[in-house]
């Protein structure tokens, strides 16, 4: 069988391909909207055949890739029957068999983090998808989309560490970089639910958690219950030449940081925060040009036609509506910095005037 973790760095989730290396039958769970032409050349490298993409429940904090994969592959998407989600060809019950070659993963419903959260389960038990319902040494939340933290406590029990303890778990998400554990480690060591921790030990813990909504929240769940499906396909669009750009749900072009970092002496970099950011603790990128975001529109003038532009903010969002007026403007070569100088900053790069 082949296996491949692959990591969005924006959000933090694992997509997984499983195929039948002697058939060529694919399955990939969990892809990411931005992540779609990554997904599609690998697969193809492969020399595989995409079945359908399975959604482990409807995200939030990213949109789903099934609907642009159904566009480009031709695969079918396939989601839980209690997710909501509208324009699955195919909706999971617990006990149905996801089949792809001579191997399947076996549906088992884990509510708790959603009602239509499901856990899939290869054939020989020798590993799981946990998606958000059991992380690796915490879970996921259960405060919104009808989660419920009695359901989740019981579905672990009863659908996951029933699992032989030497199963190997993949969860749909990290924040530290972790990528694998198992039945055995989260039985035993899993602060929230581990060892001899009882049902109200944890909802106890969840129902304190206090955790922000996540940020894509308002664009994601409406996207994910549609199976992401979007007004306009990115294929559709010219692709862009000037630099490695990755195209968002929300329609905007992204740049890579570290192609930017190489880069910047050929692009005109515009810098949308105010003068007293600009000057801050966060510093600045090289050559980089203050034009304050509600100065924008009446000092388009000042940059060239013929140069691309990269738009720049603290974390990413008045720099994606930068790129918007910009394109009103007549600009086409255009990109946004995703995360902004917070992520510029966290990943080491190089800046002027800035805090050690």
């Amino acid at each position: 069988m082949i296996f491949r973790q692959l990591f969005d760095q924006q959000s933090s989730t694992y997509t997984y391909l499983l195929a039948d290396s002697a058939t060529g039958d694919a399955v990939l769970v969990d892809p990411v909207f931005e992540q779609v032409r990554r997904d599609m050349a690998l697969i193809e490298e492969l020399r595989l055949r995409l079945l359908y993409t399975i959604d482990t429940h409807v995200h939030a904090d990213h949109v789903t890739g099934a609907w642009l994969l159904k566009r480009r592959m031709g695969s079918q998407i396939a989601i839980s029957a209690a997710s909501g989600a509208q324009g699955a060809d195919r909706y999971l019950q617990h006990g149905d068999r996801c089949v792809f070659g001579s191997r399947h993963l076996e549906v088992r419903a884990t509510p708790g983090h959603t009602n239509g959260c499901i856990t899939l389960v290869l054939d020989d038990e020798r590993m799981a998808l946990t998606g958000d319902c059991l992380l690796i040494r915490g879970t996921g939340r259960t405060d919104f989309q009808r989660g419920d933290a009695h359901a989740m406590f019981q579905a672990i029990h009863l659908q996951i560490f029933t699992l032989p303890e030497t199963c190997l778990l993949y969860p749909a998400h990290d924040y530290r970089g972790l990528t694998v554990t198992s039945v055995g480690e989260e039985r035993r060591f899993n602060p929230r639910l581990g060892g001899q921790l009882s049902e109200g030990d944890f909802t106890g813990y969840m129902t304190n958690l206090r955790l922000p909504h996540p940020r894509q929240i308002d664009v994601a769940v409406p996207a994910n219950l549609k199976c992401g499906a979007a007004t306009e396909d990115p294929a559709q669009l010219a692709d862009p030449g000037w630099a490695p750009l990755t195209y968002t749900f929300a329609g905007i072009w992204e740049i890579h940081p570290q192609w930017l970092e190489e880069n910047y002496h050929s692009v005109q970099i515009v810098d949308v925060r105010e003068p007293d950011e600009f000057e801050g603790p966060l510093g600045r990128i090289p050559e980089a040009r203050l034009i304050s975001l509600g100065d924008l529109a009446g000092r388009v003038s000042e940059l060239a036609q013929d140069r691309p532009i990269v738009t720049v903010c603290r974390a990413g969002g008045r720099s994606a509506q930068a790129t918007v007026i910009l394109r009103q403007a007549g600009f086409e070569a255009v990109a946004n910095l995703a995360g902004g100088m917070l992520r510029w900053r966290a990943e080491g790069r190089v800046v002027e005037n800035g805090s050690s």
